[in-house]
């Protein structure tokens, strides 16, 4: 009987440094999930291409399936061959990006439709948190959402979110995040922006940009 060799450990623990942000990179690649620092709360993500590892990360958080996972990209740049840019969500994410603004845009490539259960829309945000950018820079896109069961709160302390969250491939451990909490997330509709959820941007801030 030939045993197939596990392409990636289970639960490892890893650093914010080059040793571990390369490790976590690689078991991304490979499929596997990962808890990361934010500069809001600790995230889980996987590739956003993979749907075997999209339907692990909804199984993780008892997530329902009707609601799609935002993505992180590691610059706007990225973010244009996924979703398409009017003025004014161009505008926000030059003033925002790096940051915690989430912005619903028409999503362009079609393979994430299958893959991550969304219609014609995709949530993309730039982190402003250096150990997620260097992830990002390697992998270039992620899937971004909070590291909590569905309906419970999110995780700032990272032995917290350790002791609460189950089932991932690996952990990085980027220490304590002070943030007033999530990503605000907005949407552009007829020339206006929308807030769809007020989170660490105050709505005041975004519509005086």
């Amino acid at each position: 009987m030939v045993i197939k060799q596990k392409k990636y450990y289970k639960s490892l623990k890893v650093n914010c440094d080059n040793e571990g942000i390369a490790k976590a990179s690689q078991i991304i690649e490979q499929g596997g999930i990962v808890v990361f620092p934010t500069d809001t709360v600790y995230g889980i993500g996987c590739n956003p291409y993979n749907k075997e590892s999209a339907k692990k990360v909804y199984e993780i958080k008892s997530r329902d399936f009707s609601k799609p996972f935002p993505v992180l990209v590691y610059s706007k740049e990225i973010a244009k061959q996924i979703a398409e840019f009017d003025e004014i969500s161009e505008k926000l994410a030059e003033k925002f990006w790096p940051g915690q603004l989430t912005i619903l845009l028409k999503l362009k490539d079609m393979k994430l439709k299958e893959s991550l259960n969304i219609t014609d829309k995709i949530a993309l945000r730039v982190p402003n948190h250096k150990c997620t950018l260097q992830i990002l820079e390697k992998c270039k896109y992620l899937v971004g959402t909070s590291a909590n069961v569905s309906g419970q709160s999110s995780f700032f302390d990272p032995q917290e979110c350790i002791k609460n969250v189950e089932n991932y491939d690996v952990f990085v451990d980027g220490g304590t995040i002070t943030s007033k909490g999530e990503s605000t997330i907005v949407e552009i509709e007829d020339g206006k922006v929308k807030i769809i959820r007020e989170g660490s941007l105050s709505k005041e801030e975004i519509w005086n940009s």
